[in-house]
């Protein structure tokens, strides 16, 4: 038995001959079932392709080689395959053997396989087989494509985020504000793609205005809402912490005497900061 390959020069032609050679070594068998099909290790006579009719062969739709089943009758093979291409007639023959080329994944270049349809006596199909068998291996089905790897979380930011308590809350509030609302949004987005976090804290702050244990109870009412607003877009409840620290670790240090501008240049200081911890593995 021999079998074609067509192809520039290569190590990928080299390769295929060998594969294609194997199937030759195991014999050409069937490759579809059938009720009345020889038994499998029957071998099966295939003519030489150089009497082929169309000795330049063709190139198949795959999906169309894979409808083809045994049961079907000479009518359903001609308008799924065509014409045979070594001019077997429609009626009195067992065979139909065809040509095919297929290409490789070098576009070019291709290799050639034979195929035989066997038929009972009433024209019905009983089996297929292909020279080489290793041919038979085009009928497999497509590998699924792959799948995108997912893009690797980014992890929190080593330092806190901090939000300005202006941004946040009303004057002298501890109910978010609708921008308020959208900060801790940002937030969010940051905490659900973050990679391995083991806890978050929320740290409120107020600036040195005021009594200190009012402001320690204002920073600690909006860290609290914070966290609460955190909870609620998801983050599990158990691992945030949420704590006031009033006018302590202050960013900056201030001396005007005028009321307002003391406020303005305290403002750095009146914030909630976002600080989360790592799993090492």
């Amino acid at each position: 038995m021999t079998f074609q390959l067509t192809s520039r020069s290569g190590p990928f032609a080299a390769s295929l001959v060998l594969v294609l050679a194997a199937g030759l070594l195991a014999g050409c068998r069937s490759t579809a079932p059938a009720g009345d099909a020889p038994a499998a290790d029957t071998l099966v006579t295939f003519p030489e392709a150089s009497k082929a009719s169309l000795k330049e062969g063709t190139y198949p739709d795959v999906a169309d080689l894979r409808r083809f089943a045994p049961g079907m009758s000479k009518r359903q093979l001609y308008a799924l395959l065509g014409t045979p291409h070594f001019n077997e007639g429609m009626w009195g023959v067992r065979r139909w053997n065809y040509l095919f080329n297929f290409r490789t994944a070098q576009g070019a270049e291709y290799f050639t396989c034979q195929f035989q349809v066997q038929f009972d006596g009433k024209g019905i199909a009983q089996a297929g087989h292909w020279k080489p068998q290793a041919c038979a291996a085009v009928l497999d089905p497509p590998a699924p494509p792959p799948v995108a790897a997912a893009p690797a979380p980014a992890p929190l930011p080593a330092q806190p985020l901090r939000l300005s308590a202006d941004a946040l809350f009303g004057f002298d509030s501890d109910v978010l504000s609708q921008a308020g609302q959208s900060a801790v949004q940002g937030v969010l987005a940051q905490v659900r793609e973050a990679s391995q976090v083991q806890s978050i804290q929320v740290i409120g702050y107020t600036d040195r205005i005021g009594g200190a244990d009012y402001n320690q109870r204002l920073s600690q009412r909006r860290a609290e809402s914070v966290r609460v607003a955190l909870v609620q877009g998801g983050v599990p409840a158990q691992t945030i912490s949420a704590e006031g620290r009033g006018a302590a670790d202050p960013l900056v240090q201030c001396t005007q005497q005028n009321q307002r501008e003391l406020i303005a240049c305290l403002a750095p200081n009146r914030r909630v900061q976002i600080a989360g911890t790592a799993r090492l593995d």
